[in-house]
């Protein structure tokens, strides 16, 4: 097979490929987002504990992770045709790529937030913030470059996933390995896959820890929480006024 056959297959293999791979994250990330803080949030000690809800979710996080790529999608092939209408092609490979990023998302925001310092969140407690206000204003913000990192794991793995997809019909260049490099014996189309793949996971992985070190750079460079560090200075403030005597009352006193 000359290169000019090649260059199309590729073209729409890679297509699909990125398309798969940007739709299962950005749904891996919504769904996981959330149901990773709720695992930090309902754990014992947490803002809103709640033993039960807690050990549900992570049954739930755990039966999602534990199951091979290849089985879960052989397991949804009737809730993916009720989703898609099919069980072949990009979008139908889009559902089990979702549900399998979800929890292994989920579990990766769940580290990222336990390493946030606790001391944080007691601080806005004592100013009355609320836990919604503590998640937007502490537990976010301090783990973003955790989470990037995260994020940029769940995508490598994703693409991983999709290309397995490749061999129940998913499409892609898991697909297209399969079809022409293993099924026809076109080994040269079969090892240009894999290069891109490749370079693909090396810019991606690249491309994240360049973002997770700025964050933390920029972090380190700020200090954690500035504005957090400035309500409690204006707190120290009030109460040095409340409990220091000025002048007057001194001299009165006196």
């Amino acid at each position: 097979m000359t290169w000019s056959e090649m260059q199309p297959l590729l073209s729409q293999a890679c297509s699909e490929t990125f398309d798969m791979v940007l739709w299962s994250t950005l749904i891996a990330i919504v769904a996981g987002l959330p149901l990773g803080l709720l695992l930090v949030l309902t754990d014992r000690g947490g803002l809103l504990q709640n033993i039960v809800a807690n050990k549900v979710i992570g049954q739930i996080v755990n039966v999602g992770r534990s199951l091979p790529f290849i089985i879960l999608m052989v397991a949804l092939m009737s809730f993916t045709r009720w989703i898609t209408g099919t069980t072949i092609g990009t979008a139908a490979a889009v559902v089990p790529l979702a549900i399998g990023g979800i929890p292994f998302f989920a579990r990766l925001v769940e580290t990222a937030v336990r390493e946030v310092d606790h001391g944080l969140v007691e601080a806005v407690q004592s100013m009355g913030g609320n836990t919604w206000t503590i998640v937007r204003k502490v537990l976010v913000p301090e783990s973003l470059p955790s989470l990037i990192a995260s994020t940029t794991t769940t995508i490598i793995a994703l693409i991983g996933y999709s290309a397995m997809a490749g061999t129940v019909g998913g499409g892609g260049l898991g697909d297209l390995a399969i079809r022409y490099g293993y099924q026809r014996f076109e080994t040269q189309l079969m090892w240009i896959t894999v290069a891109i793949l490749a370079v693909a996971i090396s810019l991606i992985q690249f491309a994240g820890d360049f973002a997770a070190r700025a964050l933390h750079s920029r972090g380190a460079r700020s200090g954690p929480a500035p504005k957090l560090r400035l309500l409690k200075a204006k707190e120290t403030e009030r109460s040095e006024k409340t409990e220091d005597p000025g002048p007057a009352e001194v001299t009165k006193a006196a």
